[in-house]
């Protein structure tokens, strides 16, 4: 196989040093450029035809966005983003991942370069060649059903169960699936109940830019919250998220425990803490890099869930879902286009309805 090419983007020399070095032992990368500003950039990419990009988001001439935009436009590629861990860096991050971006890193400090660098080559080296396997067509099918033009309520006449629960975890490509799905919801939904792969700055700013578009309100979890219905709860970048059941009602649990599949949060952790209410979950396994929520997912089908993966021709990155479906956990696979309606018309169900349809066939 031939390396995949990368052209790293960023105004510091010193940034580019540190990502070429990462980048230049791997027999499976190659790097074929380096570019200050999008003006250089531009034509490095019409000489080079690189296979990814890194993209710093603040440059001289012309600023990431603008540069990602015009990209998207005229030339789509995968492209990773260096974002600083601040509000602003994630607020810009959430919007590069909107217009096309396939996921991002974050910058690395001269601090924490010399405590983690293994830690940053192997997250970087992962993300790149996961990238260079990207579908852009996948990608423009996802973008365009997060467009306000394409965003339409369902109809839903309510649930006929109490503390009916919609569980879904996502990793690359996530934020843009759950917008899909979130922006379809109508405000009488199940409650909805998230475990995404993404750093704690950001998983409050997307959190809020979610109920910003969303007729469910969109919060990031609290410890001790209860549950209710027309709510979405999203874990915090830095916790596991689990559900506990008690005096009838059910609420969020935060725990700062360790990793879990190299994540915390994780998937698998909030999967498997809905076990012991099974038979009035729904949970749903979205694009993904790696493993994270396919044994909790199987875990959970094998106590009466309703479970459902994204199929692999709408998902960014099929790892995720399609170690689900290597483990046949899935109940159900679905388009993303599709997903809302099965959660809604399954929410509609009760239970001897569920029993007739999914489990005495």
């Amino acid at each position: 196989m031939k390396p995949i090419k990368v052209l790293i983007i960023d105004d510091s020399s010193v940034i580019r040093a540190v990502v070429h070095e990462v980048l230049k032992y791997d027999p499976e990368i190659e790097v074929v450029g380096e570019a200050k500003d999008p003006i250089v950039a531009r034509e490095q990419i019409k000489k080079l035809n690189p296979d990814v990009l890194t993209l710093d988001i603040e440059m001289p001439k012309m600023d990431g966005i603008t540069f990602l935009k015009n990209l998207m436009r005229l030339h789509p590629m995968p492209v990773v983003m260096l974002s600083t861990l601040t509000t602003k860096g994630a607020d810009i991050t959430l919007q590069a991942l909107e217009i096309g971006a396939i996921d991002f890193i974050a910058k690395p400090s001269f601090e924490a370069l010399i405590a983690n660098k293994s830690s940053f080559k192997e997250t970087l080296l992962r993300k790149i060649k996961f990238s260079a396997t990207v579908d852009n067509k996948n990608y423009q099918l996802n973008s365009a059903l997060t467009k306000p033009s394409a965003v339409s309520l369902l109809p839903f006449k309510g649930c006929q169960r109490s503390n009916h629960l919609v569980a879904i975890g996502a990793s690359t490509g996530g934020t843009e699936a759950i917008k899909a799905i979130l922006t379809t919801l109508p405000s009488n939904s199940p409650p909805v109940i998230i475990t995404l792969h993404i750093p704690k700055t950001f998983s409050a700013r997307y959190a809020q830019r979610m109920d910003e578009c969303c007729a469910v309100h969109v919060q990031e979890a609290r410890h001790g919250q209860k549950i209710k219905d027309g709510n979405v709860y999203i874990a915090p970048g830095n916790l596991h998220l689990k559900v506990e059941s008690k005096g009838g009602a059910l609420f969020c649990l935060l725990e700062d425990s360790p990793d879990v599949n190299r994540h915390k949060p994780a998937v698998d952790v909030l999967f498997n803490s809905l076990i012991p209410v099974a038979n009035n979950v729904q949970a749903i396994l979205l694009t993904g890099m790696g493993k994270d929520g396919a044994k909790g997912l199987l875990n959970l089908k094998n106590a009466g869930a309703m479970t459902i993966i994204q199929d692999k021709a709408s998902s960014l990155i099929w790892g995720m879902p399609g170690s689900a479906h290597a483990l046949n956990a899935q109940v159900k696979e679905c388009s993303l286009v599709n997903i809302s309606k099965e959660v809604l018309g399954h929410a509609a169900l009760d239970r001897k309805a569920i029993k007739e349809a999914l489990y005495e066939k």
